[in-house]
């Protein structure tokens, strides 16, 4: 089956949980995770869960399992805490989760961040994988790092992406 027949049987609306992971932001000061839930629902898919956490591994994982159980998120998008200081923990603790890992998208998503902010992009690590049929994105926290990594590589995939995460 060719990628356009694929995309063509893929699920048009996504449930979606956005967890901003954070030790300064409120909910109310996310503004990455508020850009990503307007995106998402003009994209018509369904955020079920937004919420703003510590960058503590117990605190991630909670939000995560709680997407996913409680709240039977699709995907998740983690904003934030994928830098390279102590208190960044992200990556630390949702890479191991993963089944399946998405190499292709740190790839990508670091050439982009080069075009757009030059050598600096060697601070990301962002990474996406697949956990108990649920997409984990991990981004950046800044707001055009999330605006990149969503318009130019998730939002388009994200119903082929959930066609063969769940098959």
């Amino acid at each position: 089956m060719s990628t356009r027949e694929h995309k063509r049987s893929a699920p048009l609306q996504i449930k979606l949980a956005v967890i901003s992971v954070s030790t300064t932001r409120t909910l109310a000061e996310d503004k990455s995770g508020h850009w990503i839930v307007k995106r998402a629902k003009k994209e018509k898919h369904h955020v079920v869960r937004h919420q703003v956490v510590a960058d503590d591994p117990d605190a991630i994982l909670t939000a995560v399992h709680e997407g996913i159980n409680e709240h039977g998120a699709q995907v998740i998008l983690l904003t934030g805490g994928t830098g390279i200081a102590e208190k960044d923990v992200t990556v630390e603790t949702i890479k191991p989760l993963f089944e399946k890992e998405l190499t292709a998208f740190v790839t990508l998503f670091a050439h982009l961040s080069f075009e757009e902010i030059d050598s600096a992009a060697i601070l990301s690590r962002a990474c996406a994988g697949v956990y108990r049929k649920t997409l984990i994105f991990c981004m950046p926290g800044s707001l055009n790092a999330c605006r990149l990594a969503c318009k130019a590589l998730i939002f388009p995939e994200l119903g082929h992406l959930v066609k063969h995460a769940e098959e």
